[in-house]
């Protein structure tokens, strides 16, 4: 288990390789489809992605009189509908780590390799353990514009973990589990 501490540094970041198992601490920001789509028509972004992390996540976060939010689940969403902003979001922003689940399309995977940026997969339907690695809600910004799921929050995390999927050298591991896949269906199909 790899540990990387916001901010996350450039050298780092470009050390790890697909597959490394990594935990992150620190604070992460959440966007979505709303967020990517407000930047991409040259919308302000509220807080500096520089060395930071994206989590690709529409959390539930519940009112709490005591600390101002409380998250009840916080698992990650389907990255692809993210592919037409992230290359430009990437290159722009800063951001070194980008979270979310399924993967993410070659022109980010490029945009990764430029930037010194990885993709860490994070577990679909585990909502509520990642809910847990969330210690405060520092934040948030975007809430009456795009209601809670949308929102940008601002998340300090403790001990988040993933596995990087996609890297900094241009590899991916969907990419390597669709190559074999689609060589042992030749083999099927041959047969």
């Amino acid at each position: 288990m790899i540990k990387l501490e916001y901010p996350f540094d450039e050298g780092q970041v470009r050390a790890l390789k697909a597959g490394d198992a990594v935990s992150l601490s620190g604070l992460v920001h959440t966007g979505r489809d709303k967020f990517h789509k407000f930047f991409a028509d040259g919308g302000k972004i509220p807080v500096d992605f520089r060395d930071g992390a994206l989590y690709h996540c529409g959390p539930v976060c519940v009112a709490d009189g005591a600390s101002g939010w409380r998250v009840v689940s916080a698992g990650p969403t389907t990255s692809v509908r993210e592919n037409p902003y992230e290359p430009a979001f990437i290159e722009s922003s800063g951001v070194r780590i980008i979270i979310g689940k399924g993967g993410m399309d070659a022109a980010t995977l490029a945009a990764m390799k430029r930037c010194g940026c990885v993709y860490v997969q994070a577990v679909g339907g585990a909502g509520a353990l990642y809910a847990a690695s969330v210690k405060r809600v520092a934040g948030v910004d975007l809430l009456d514009e795009f209601g809670a799921a949308e929102a940008c929050w601002h998340f300090e995390v403790e001990d988040f973990r993933g596995v990087v999927a996609m890297d900094a050298h241009g590899n991916s591991l969907f990419a390597e589990v669709a190559a074999e896949s689609r060589a042992k269906f030749d083999i099927i199909s041959q047969s």
